[in-house]
C-alpha cells in the first residue's frame, strides 16, 4: 500500500515539474511599440533644449532653429521603418521648409553608420547623433523611450506640442501643417494646438 502511494506521488510530482517546465517555454508577450498609441499625450509643458553633435561632429543646439516649427525625429540606420519615413521628411521639408517648418533627424545610433548611410539618403535636413545622449533628449522633454521611430513636435516658440510615437504617414504630416499654420494665424493657442495634435492617427 505504501509502495503504491509513493509511486503515484512520484508520478504526480513528475507530471507536475513536466507542466510547469512547458509552461516556462512560453515567454509573456511584453507591450511592443506598435500596441503603443500612436501619440503620446503629454501633462507638462516642456521646452525641451539639448546640445548634440551634427554628421561633421559639429555641436548644434536646438535654439538654432528657434522661431521655426521643428519635427524632432528619432531613427535609426538599423530601424526600417524609420528609412521609410526619410522621403517622405525630405519632401516635407522640401516643401513646408518656406513656411517656417524645420525637420531635424536624431540619429539614435554609430556616428559612423549615420554618416555612411547618409552618403545615401543625401538628407536635405540637419542629421544629429547620439546613443544614450539623444535617448536623453526624449526623456528629460517627459516622452517615455519606448521605442523609433518618434516623433516630437515642437512649436516655433520652443513649446512640446506632442509626441508621434511609430512610423509617420503623410496624412499626419498634413494635419500637423494644418493645426500649425492655425496656430501661426491665431486662431488657436498652444493649449488647443496639443489637444489637436494628440488626435493624430
Amino acid at each position: 500500500m505504501q509502495r503504491s502511494f509513493l509511486i503515484v506521488a512520484a508520478a504526480f510530482v513528475a507530471l507536475l515539474a513536466g507542466v510547469l517546465f512547458y509552461a516556462a517555454r512560453f515567454p509573456v508577450r511584453a507591450p511592443s511599440p506598435v500596441d503603443a498609441p500612436v501619440t503620446q499625450a503629454l501633462e507638462i509643458v516642456s521646452h525641451p533644449e539639448f546640445t548634440l553633435p551634427d554628421l561633421d561632429g559639429v555641436e548644434r543646439h536646438l535654439s538654432e532653429w528657434h522661431g521655426r516649427h521643428r519635427l524632432l525625429n528619432f531613427w535609426a540606420t538599423w530601424c526600417a521603418p524609420c528609412r521609410r519615413e526619410i522621403p517622405l521628411l525630405k519632401a516635407f521639408q522640401d516643401e513646408h521648409g518656406k513656411d517656417g517648418f524645420q525637420v531635424i533627424g536624431i540619429a539614435v545610433d554609430f556616428a559612423e553608420d549615420v554618416a555612411e548611410y547618409a552618403l545615401d539618403a543625401q538628407f536635405n535636413y540637419p542629421v544629429l547623433v547620439g546613443q544614450e545622449d539623444a535617448m536623453a533628449v526624449a526623456e528629460t522633454s517627459g516622452v517615455e523611450f519606448i521605442g523609433m521611430p518618434f516623433t516630437m513636435i515642437v512649436a516655433a516658440d520652443g513649446e512640446l506640442l506632442n509626441a508621434h510615437i511609430g512610423e509617420i504617414h503623410q496624412e499626419e504630416l498634413e494635419h500637423i501643417v494644418e493645426v500649425l499654420a492655425r496656430l501661426d494665424r491665431g486662431d488657436i493657442d498652444n493649449p488647443t494646438a496639443r489637444d489637436e495634435l494628440s488626435t493624430l492617427r
